[in-house]
């Protein structure tokens, strides 16, 4: 999986639509191989990601779970910590 796509299920506060459409834009890059498209797959490359947006943002409200919400910035201060202790990392 792309490291740039974010977890967005179950946080208090929900995920934001710029939240799920930057992970709608790191899926579309992913899948397409383009960073950024050619003037021709412009608009296809938008659709792509406004579609999977839209699909996300349906899939993240319906989801359910027994678990308490998550803490944005407690998660955030885990995935530091991981990031510290991999080798070569400070």
């Amino acid at each position: 999986m792309c490291r740039s796509i974010r977890t967005l299920h179950n946080f208090e506060p929900p995920a934001t639509e710029d939240e799920v459409t930057a992970a709608a834009l790191q899926y579309v890059r992913k899948v397409s191989g383009y960073r950024a498209p050619s003037a021709a797959n412009r608009a296809v490359f938008e659709r792509a990601v406004a579609g999977i947006a839209a699909i996300t943002r349906d899939m993240v409200d319906e989801l359910v779970t027994a678990a308490p919400p998550k803490d944005r910035d407690i998660e955030a201060a885990k995935a530091r910590s991981r990031t510290a202790a991999r080798p070569g990392r400070r």
